[in-house]
């Protein structure tokens, strides 16, 4: 059985799958330090997850994942406030994205640098923290999408989750047989702020905010190596996303 990891820093908290995952660990009696770049809307979920859950400790600060001081810096403070940090979830993230070479490579860069050199710069801040405990639990949130080369929109974006994901498992690899646990999270159709602009009513697997976080929360709380979720349909929709025949998967996508 996992261990009960305590304390639980969440990074793009003030919204979308971040906030709800605070919800619900905060529900299952974790302690949050909760952070992103949007302060009114951190400050706003910490009162409610007070109101909700009083015995619960909840600290927030600012963060730009994409300010690599300020990450290291963050995370440090988070530790220093609570004696100790159990485990990060690496959430914040972007969803732009354009056609290569249609004249977007802003989008696509603010993506890459968001999604994949943020993602870096947090999980070295990340563990920095375990590696001198010597334990905790190191959560990756990547994407569906990781699983294969994407179209269009989807090309930056699916190819940094992708990095994303081979990055804590690296970790993984380096660290298997110690005390720090790392998992990779594969979310698939979940409603959010990312998405809002998407009718999920034309979208097949989509699910609401609450019942994908609820698969997400409760493959971290087994501290599972990776996890497509939630599992239906996700988990067999891996398996053919990965080894498809082009004409197959593009019909699919």
């Amino acid at each position: 059985m996992a261990p009960h990891r305590q304390t639980i820093l969440i990074t793009g908290a003030s919204s979308g799958l971040g906030a709800e995952m605070a919800r619900q660990f905060a529900a299952k009696g974790h302690d949050l330090a909760l952070c992103a770049r949007r302060t009114d809307k951190l400050d706003a979920l910490r009162a409610e997850l007070a109101a909700h859950h009083p015995e619960r400790r909840v600290e927030v600060r600012a963060l730009d994942v994409t300010d690599d001081d300020q990450v290291f810096e963050v995370f440090r403070a988070f530790a220093a406030d609570f004696g100790s940090i159990d485990r990060v979830v690496v959430n914040a993230g972007l969803g732009k994205g354009a056609a290569l070479g249609t004249g977007r490579y802003d989008a696509n860069r603010e993506t890459a640098m968001t999604n994949f050199v943020a993602a870096l710069a947090q999980s070295e801040a990340a563990m920095e923290l375990f590696r001198a405990r010597g334990r905790g639990h190191f959560v990756m949130v990547s994407s569906m999408s990781a699983m294969r080369g994407m179209p269009k929109s989807m090309t930056t974006y699916a190819a940094t989750k992708a990095g994303a994901a081979h990055l804590a498992e690296g970790l993984r690899t380096e660290l298997y047989g110690t005390d720090i646990k790392v998992s990779v999270i594969y979310p698939g159709y979940i409603s959010s702020e990312m998405n809002d602009q998407v009718d999920p009513s034309k979208v097949r697997g989509m699910v609401s905010t609450e019942v994908g976080v609820r698969a997400m929360v409760d493959a971290i709380e087994k501290e599972k190596a990776s996890a497509c979720v939630p599992p239906l349909p996700w988990a067999p929709m891996s398996v053919v996303m990965r080894h498809a025949p082009l004409p197959v998967l593009k019909r699919l996508i």
